[in-house]
């Protein structure tokens, strides 16, 4: 199996997946609880992304061509 990492659309889609999965409630208690906890490290991931993403965005470039970060 490969240890790529996987992106973030992949990440969104398979929690996504997860979440249709619980939501129809045809799974046995067991493998909703593993499930749900695999949604729970997805969402935690997709959430650092999101945050990593907003700080890059929040630069801006100045008219001298400088960087600077908006509060």
């Amino acid at each position: 199996m490969s240890n790529k990492k996987k992106t973030f659309e992949e990440n969104l889609q398979e929690l996504e997946a997860i979440v249709s999965k619980l939501e129809n409630g045809d799974v046995a208690l067991e493998e909703a609880i593993s499930e749900f906890q695999k949604g729970m490290v997805l969402s935690k991931e997709l959430q650092k992304t999101l945050e990593n993403a907003e700080k890059t965005l929040v630069k801006v470039m100045q008219a001298d061509g400088t960087e600077a970060e908006l509060d």
